[in-house]
């Protein structure tokens, strides 16, 4: 199979599982939110699903829980893992360590946050905008480099979501829409003439890579082949 002999194939990857995902609380850039048993077996668990592919490289934000799961996944086959601070978390300002359920009674800032997230700014912090923005300059860049091949980013639920709402040509406000459950895999086919294939979203079953016809350009020569979420 010769699906990406002319695209970056993108793995985006969520962390795993840890306990403030579990008490819904906004971990956001907080130190030592590690892990936790269940996280490391759902990341163990996917680190078997890609141990076949070819992965030439793992990006991850530099927080612990997305180091933790760039190396259970790159451990298999010895890849080298890179940190990058623009694959970080949102910057929640004054919500980051507060429960969900306390956000929630902010009844006007938290209906933004629901329904007009493309206006919204945390207090003392960054908007969805300016994380979009960053997010999907890192991505592309990385395309770049790694034109061919495929690699690997792991990352946060908003993040994450906010990066594919861009690819798939959706408006900012209705990126929640979209679920990126912990340890789950999206994938993005991007290509060095600029054509984007969405090919998975939030999947945690069987890998199956995409064939030729899902995602070759249009233009190619014809032998060439090739809510808040619950981390909040």
């Amino acid at each position: 199979m010769c699906y990406h002999r002319r695209m970056a194939l993108i793995l985006l990857v969520r962390h795993g599982q840890n306990e403030w995902v579990k008490e819904r609380r906004l971990a956001g850039w907080t130190p030592g939110v590690h892990l936790n048993d269940e996280g490391r077996q759902e990341v163990k668990a996917l680190a078997s699903r890609l141990s076949s592919l070819p992965i030439k490289m793992f990006y991850s934000s530099p927080l612990d829980r997305c180091l933790e799961t760039s190396e259970i996944l790159a451990e298999p086959n010895a890849v080298k893992v890179e940190s990058i601070i623009d694959l970080g978390e949102v910057r929640y300002g004054k919500w980051e360590g507060k429960k969900l359920k306390k956000l929630a009674r902010k009844k006007r800032k938290w209906r933004l946050v629901q329904h007009y997230p493309g206006r919204f700014r945390f207090p003392d912090g960054e908007s969805f905008m300016e994380v979009q923005t960053r997010a999907v300059k890192i991505i592309e860049r990385i395309s770049l480099l790694h034109n061919k091949e495929i690699i690997s980013v792991v990352s946060h639920a908003d993040v994450i979501k906010l990066v594919l709402a861009h690819y798939l040509g959706m408006h900012i406000d209705l990126f929640q829409r979209i679920s990126v459950s912990t340890a789950s895999l999206s994938i993005l086919a991007l290509s060095e003439k600029g054509s984007v294939h969405v090919v998975r979203i939030n999947d945690s079953g069987p890998i199956e890579l995409p064939g030729r016809e899902q995602t070759e350009d249009s233009d190619q020569d014809p032998d060439s082949g090739v809510e808040l979420e619950n981390e909040r």
